[in-house]
């Protein structure tokens, strides 16, 4: 799989840039400010409707538009599709291929698959627990785009639960007189447990590939590191019904949500928030007996969150098609060592795609393509 040609409207600091692309490495050279990095982020973007870089749409929109446009020539088993996005801040996206519309935009999610390297990767270690549910949930739609619709309900049924969960604290403390929000929470509870449970299942099983994985990923990337020095292990917000070696049971994992939303309902009522369920999980990491969170060095933690995208793009790979790799940025980032071991890992890519300040960033393993980006041109060279 590649993308043999990128268009783009409105998308950032671009007004129209047309790109023709090649399978193997094409560099983006430029001086920060001049727009490379957007390049490779729309392309990411019609792989996963979501930008690595910011939370919302709106920044993705040129300033003083209302509509952006990302158009991708994707080339796979010799046959081409064309996918297109309208980015509609405030309004729904509209998604087409091979200019049919699609009845929803998240349709077009696994039409194409990035994995991407970045700065922000650091988050995936030295961040919050948000960051990494984030990161384990963008791999299970790109592995299983169906996944979308569940994650989506999900955040729906917890919405909707927080709400009553203060409307009906309020009552309880009578400061209203409205129970009606009680009756209703045993619904909710239902929903919050049948698309929790089957998130969480997705999720289980993702870690347990994902993990000698991630350990030969980091072996490869870290000097003298043995496999088994990376681990990862999920951890729950409640104790899950799971035993090891076992695929998880969604009617048990279903059952042990409930169980435990009764348990904790009062704490619930009391705070007005959901406390049960995969929105409060964790991705643990560790390497050896200390997690990498707080104890890791700046070039160990770096190594870790390498091996995690390497472990993605791995797992990815044996399910079907090279997936796309972009390296935005990242060189600058990594002594010379890991500059080496990870290029020379990469190289043998369908398509990678990568981003520098200056050509001296780019390993002489990634020798290919090379555009210059400047003053709102991008430039074969």
């Amino acid at each position: 799989m590649h993308v043999a040609h990128l268009s783009l409207h409105n998308f950032r600091s671009y007004v129209d840039v047309e790109v023709a692309l090649d399978p193997g490495v094409t560099a983006f050279i430029g001086r920060n400010g001049q727009g490379k990095t957007n390049i490779v982020e729309a392309i990411d973007y019609i792989a996963r409707l979501a930008s690595h870089r910011v939370a919302s749409d709106a920044p993705l929109v040129r300033h003083g538009t209302d509509q952006a446009v990302v158009r991708t020539a994707v080339v796979r088993d010799e046959r081409q599709a064309l996918l297109e996005v309208e980015i509609n801040p405030g309004r729904s996206n509209r998604a087409r291929i091979n200019k049919s519309p699609l009845p929803r935009s998240r349709e077009m999610i696994g039409m194409v698959r990035t994995v991407l390297f970045s700065p922000e990767d650091l988050t995936l270690v030295k961040g919050d627990p948000s960051d990494r549910r984030r990161f384990l949930d963008d791999l299970l739609i790109l592995r299983t785009p169906r996944l979308a619709g569940v994650r989506a309900d999900y955040d729906r049924v917890l919405r909707q639960r927080n709400s009553l969960l203060k409307t009906a604290g309020a009552a309880r403390r009578g400061s209203t007189s409205s129970e009606a929000a009680l009756s209703t929470l045993g619904v909710w509870n239902s929903h919050l447990a049948r698309t929790g449970a089957e998130l969480l299942a997705a999720r289980l099983t993702l870690v347990e590939e994902l993990r000698p994985l991630v350990g030969k990923a980091y072996e490869a990337v870290a000097r003298g590191a043995t496999r088994s020095d990376a681990t990862m292990a999920y951890r729950s917000s409640f104790e899950l019904p799971v035993q090891e070696g076992a695929a998880p049971d969604r009617s048990a994992l279903a059952e042990s949500i409930l169980a435990e939303v009764d348990r904790r309902r009062g704490d619930e009522l009391d705070r007005g928030i959901s406390l049960v369920g995969p929105h409060r999980d964790e991705l643990t990491l560790m390497l050896g007996p200390l997690p990498v969170k707080g104890y890791a060095s700046h070039g160990e933690s770096w190594s870790f969150a390498l091996a995690l995208r390497l472990a993605s793009y791995d797992l990815l790979r044996a399910g079907g098609d090279d997936p796309i790799l972009i390296l935005d940025d990242v060189f600058a980032e990594l002594d010379t060592e890991r500059r080496r071991r990870l290029a020379e890992m990469v190289a043998d890519a369908e398509q990678v795609l990568v981003t520098a300040a200056v050509p001296a960033d780019v390993p002489a393993a990634l020798a290919g393509v090379r555009f210059d980006v400047a003053d709102g041109e991008v430039t074969r060279v």
